[in-house]
């Protein structure tokens, strides 16, 4: 009863408004339509009519439930699924794990803190917080948070920025940043909006990845050498590069501490890779030793600095790292104010997308290495919460790093707690090592910076390798390269993405379907034909017409596939492919059909019907003051174009396979499209018929707008159609039918052994109609011919039968189209004769 009352106060309602809630229904408010013969019989099939979907069901399926809530505050915390099974061969590869990460990760966050301009024991803070929380959140036991190149390059360029208009402690500006940085990317992990990420494309990481790492290879090189001239390695890296050139000869004693660093870096890891080639058998110690060459060059020219600076601290023969503060001297809660946070406001997207491109790109491309998925909601909780939490022990901006995650994928880690480990290493470093600290050469350091960065380039075969995939996208990669290059890593991440959306808008737009043509094809090895049961048969002459029709053929094993008529996709344009039936055209879609594509996808499919097809009336501008202004027709004095032996527009088949929403614009042209083409093809209207339609919601927009059911002609008075829809037998391969047939099935196999008969069983004979039906064919014979139909076998429509025009598949809205185009020739045949 409430349901029935809020019915009729909804309808009254929309009388009082004007809605019309029938719109276009002719088969509920028409007479002038009649039901033709139908393929199927009361008795052998159930009706189905299709509900609509509601706009309660929609609120509903995005309403959580008491356990998604739940789910949602465990998935959190993803450590509490695997914690409670840890064991001691998880532990051991932890901890080999973590220790190695750690003797790393404390000479390159030294590194990157002077990238950032900052001190360096901030790099060691960093590095303990990264490693110390991300376990916690993690859906990655690879990735290792911390300071990272580019991130501190970047964060080291806003601290410049700021302080040129603003007297503020570059700490500060540093921790602010980490702060609201960290909570917007907390914010986005918490909503569960990690697919953003998705829409930052491959080329634009690596363009991204291999400008930052010119940048800063270039701006290091100047420490590298020690060279004394004065001149900035923020500015462009173009003119970094010009200044160290020009400046060369100013070069001092640093340049031998720097140059030979980074040459051993490279000759270690290169020997070690050699070896590891030649002896198989020892290739994890190669690796061991390959990756802890950081750690041995930086205690080798710290032994060699401290031996010739021991006695010459205030006047050292080369430039020093400097003192370093033991323990977390700097802890406690950052000043973060509205004015600091406005100083680097327009900063800001740089700095969120820089912390999520390299920790996301990063996480799957390991995850999908060592077979696991990764959560990139949750791995933006854990860079969020790493963030906000960093700064109380002085941490700055930190994110995943590549060439860490890299060795700690290698060295064996086993889970996220691997992290734990590395802090505890980290945490010694900065309580036991900082006396050792002071004897660093800033220039092998330098050479650390240069070495690690050195593998974020992008290779020439990657580049190749995107060129024979995608030409486009490579001239985003050299773009985004050249803007860094020549203006700073921040506009060359902006370029990247702008100009990657642009291509995919530009893709979207001009996105174009196809028109298909029906071939019939057989499946060939050698000079056999494999038929449905994959056994040979002999390549024998094409089947006839009444081969094609019968049912009793063995041999009939072809099927229809649907081509596209311009031979675009590449198939043999020696195949005659053509349109199934005069006046009616497939067209697929191929990017979706929404409304930036709408129009472009409309156009096409008009431009092309109209210089295939005819009107129906010839003589509708009997004169030439009856064309209109843009259809004027030939010069004058010319004949009219014949077009005589051109179709009459008869119908449409739309290939939904690749569109899962529709929307108001795109529905609208489609109404458009055929308000037009039923005055063209006046007085018979065109029948649209739409095929693999998979959402519901799109049903209920098409149906909406008066499609999904016949089109009525209102000059030809009564119009009969005939409906053909898809069914099948209920119940499956369980049910009562089909085991009827594998008793027919082993009597005839049992009595072909009696009497030495091959055993021979056609598909055609085992599945019944749904897998040898062929266009053309009469359904009655087919559900007469199956024994799984026989003796009225319950059977029921798989789409429902108030949308008789959508179908489950082109060869079903095939067949419905010509039965109807043929019986609307036959009938306009008889009107003529």
């Amino acid at each position: 009863m409430p349901g029935d009352t809020a019915t009729k106060v909804g309808h009254t309602l929309a009388k009082g408004l004007g809605i019309k809630l029938q719109y276009r229904d002719p088969l509920g408010s028409s007479d002038a339509l009649t039901r033709g013969e139908s393929v199927f019989s009361s008795g052998t099939a159930d009706t189905y009519i299709e509900p609509e979907p509601t706009s309660a069901e929609w609120i509903y399926q995005y309403i959580p439930s008491v356990h998604a809530i739940g789910l949602y505050f465990y998935n959190l915390f993803p450590f509490l699924r695997w914690i409670g099974r840890y064991n001691t061969q998880w532990l051991i590869g932890d901890l080999v794990a973590g220790i190695t990460v750690g003797a790393v990760v404390v000479p390159q966050g030294m590194a990157y803190a002077k990238l950032a301009d900052l001190p360096v024991e901030y790099g060691l803070y960093s590095s303990f917080m990264g490693v110390l929380i991300y376990w916690f959140f993690a859906t990655s036991k690879d990735i290792t948070i911390g300071p990272v190149a580019v991130m501190s390059t970047l964060t080291g360029n806003i601290i410049i920025e700021v302080q040129k208009t603003h007297d503020i402690d570059k700490v500060l500006i540093a921790q602010s940043l980490a702060i609201i940085s960290g909570a917007i990317v907390c914010f986005i992990g918490l909503i569960r909006w990690g697919f953003i990420v998705d829409f930052i494309p491959l080329t634009a990481i690596s363009a991204f990845m291999t400008g930052s790492a010119i940048n800063i290879a270039a701006g290091q090189v100047k420490t590298l050498l020690g060279q004394t001239a004065s001149f900035s390695t923020r500015d462009a890296t173009y003119m970094v590069i010009i200044n160290t050139l020009k400046y060369l000869p100013t070069a001092g004693m640093d340049s031998a501490m720097g140059l030979t660093a980074l040459f051993m870096l490279y000759a270690i890891r290169s020997s070690c890779n050699y070896a590891a080639k030649k002896h198989p058998n020892k290739a994890k110690l190669f690796f061991f030793i390959s990756t802890l060459r950081t750690v041995f060059v930086i205690l080798f020219y710290t032994m060699i600095s401290a031996a010739v600076n021991l006695h010459r601290r205030n006047n050292p023969a080369f430039t020093l790292l400097g003192p370093v503060p033991r323990g977390f001297k700097h802890a406690g809660v950052p000043k973060v104010t509205t004015s600091v946070i406005s100083s680097f406001a327009t900063d800001l997207p740089s700095a969120v997308i820089v912390l999520l491109i390299e920790h996301i790109a990063i996480s799957k491309s390991f995850g999908r290495v060592n077979n696991y998925v990764i959560d990139p909601s949750q791995e933006m909780v854990a860079i969020g919460v790493t963030n906000l939490l960093g700064p109380f022990v002085g941490a700055y901006p930190a994110t995943g790093s590549f060439s860490r995650t890299a060795i700690k994928s290698k060295a064996g880690v086993r889970t996220p707690l691997a992290g734990l480990i590395t802090a505890v290493v980290v945490l010694l470093a900065i309580y036991a090592l900082p006396a050792v600290f002071f004897y660093i050469p800033s220039a092998s350091l330098a050479g650390v910076i240069i070495h690690a960065v050195g593998d974020l380039i992008t290779p020439p075969n990657t580049v190749y390798q995107f060129w024979l995939v995608s030409p486009l996208e490579v001239i985003i990669f050299f773009a985004g390269v050249l803007v860094t290059i020549f203006s700073s890593i921040e506009n060359g991440v902006y370029t990247t993405i702008c100009v990657s959306a642009a291509l995919l808008l530009w893709r979207i737009v001009k996105a174009r379907g196809e028109f298909l043509g029906k071939v019939r094809v057989h499946s060939v090895v050698g000079d056999h034909l494999l038929d449905n049961d994959g056994k040979y048969g002999t390549m024998g002459p094409p089947p006839t017409q009444q081969q094609v029709a019968g049912s009793d053929d063995p041999d009939n094993t072809f099927r229809n596939v649907y081509l596209p008529v311009s031979h675009d996709d590449g198939s043999n344009p020696q195949i005659s492919v053509e349109h199934p039936y005069p006046g009616v055209f497939i067209y697929r879609f191929s990017e979706g059909f929404v409304y930036p594509n709408a129009n472009h996808e409309t156009d096409y499919l008009l431009s092309t019907i109209f210089k295939e097809t005819r009107r129906t009336n010839l003589k509708t501008y009997p004169t030439l003051g009856d064309r209109p202004w843009n259809n004027p027709g030939p010069r004058r004095g010319q004949p009219d174009e014949d077009r005589t032996h051109l179709p009459c527009l008869r119908a449409i088949v739309l290939d939904f396979s690749s569109v899962n929403n529709v929307d108001v614009t795109s529905v609208q042209n489609l109404i458009d499209v055929r308000n037009q083409l039923d005055v063209y093809a006046s007085p018979q209207p065109v029948q649209w018929h739409f095929a693999n339609i998979t959402n519901r919601w799109t049903k209920r927009a098409l149906a909406s707008a008066g499609f999904g059911y016949p089109t009525i002609g209102s000059e030809t008075g009564p119009t009969r159609w005939k409906p053909i829809f898809s069914v099948a037998e209920l119940g499956g391969k369980s049910s009562a039918a089909e085991a009827a047939e594998r008793e027919r099935l082993d009597k005839l196999k049992a009595h072909d052994i009696e009497h030495g008969k091959p055993t021979h069983t056609t598909e055609r004979e085992h599945h019944g109609v749904e897998e040898s039906s062929h266009d053309g064919e009469d359904f009655q014979s087919q559900l007469r011919i199956s024994t799984a139909y026989e003796h009225q076998r319950k059977i029921a429509l798989v789409s429902g039968i108030n949308r008789p025009l959508f179908h489950v598949d082109i060869t079903s809205a095939l067949q419905s189209a010509v039965a109807n185009a043929k019986h609307v020739d036959a009938h306009h045949k008889g009107f003529d004769a």
